[in-house]
């Protein structure tokens, strides 16, 4: 399987809240929802169909998991909702339980097995493990060397600070850039690949 991360960005690397004001307010954020002016259904949309679509199963943290399995759920009935409910879904966390696992299809990865367990499925036969979100998560897997392909929706915006997947430990992840797409809203599509070097 390949790991995909696909993530909305800011122009200054903030992944955080992209959704809604209540969404993730860590840190005093005040810019949920920063997305919605810049959403183009053909396009950014057409990006997440297209993800979604080759997604074998979803991987996500705690927070983005409890976010999705909150929403997703009650949305049966449309395709894309039907096709979120339906997949294989992992969640990695240290403090949900068995019990807590309400969203079809999840399988809970305990937080200190998680590298490891990425690594099982990464070497599984299978189409893409996407992951949504789940900031922590994705600077973890590129730290790891594990991120095989980055799809970045990125909007004309500058957040002034907020969560980011980017490690900052100084480690250099050669990356190459396939394809781009821009919409009219000035959203951009970016697909990276994992490089040699």
């Amino acid at each position: 399987m390949r790991i995909v991360v696909s993530s909305f960005i800011s122009l200054d690397g903030v992944v955080q809240a992209p959704g809604g004001p209540q969404e993730d307010t860590d840190g005093g954020f005040a810019h949920g929802g920063w997305t919605q002016a810049y959403f183009d259904p053909e396009v950014v949309g057409g990006a997440f169909d297209g993800v979604l679509a080759k997604a074998d199963a979803l991987l996500f943290g705690r927070r983005t998991w409890q976010t999705m399995a909150g929403a997703w759920p009650e949305r049966a009935g449309d395709p894309f909702a039907d096709r979120m409910n339906s997949i294989r879904k992992y969640v990695v966390s240290g403090t949900l339980g068995e019990g807590d696992l309400t969203w079809e299809n999840t399988e809970l990865i305990r937080g200190g097995e998680a590298v490891g367990r990425m690594r099982e499925l990464r070497d599984s036969e299978g189409g893409d493990l996407v992951v949504m979100g789940s900031p922590s998560l994705v600077r973890t897997l590129l730290s790891e060397g594990l991120v095989d392909e980055l799809v970045l929706m990125r909007m004309p915006v500058v957040l002034g600070g907020g969560k980011s997947i980017f490690p900052a430990e100084g480690g250099k992840r050669p990356f190459e850039l396939v394809s781009t797409a821009a919409a009219k809203t000035g959203a951009e599509v970016c697909v990276y690949r994992a490089a040699e070097g």
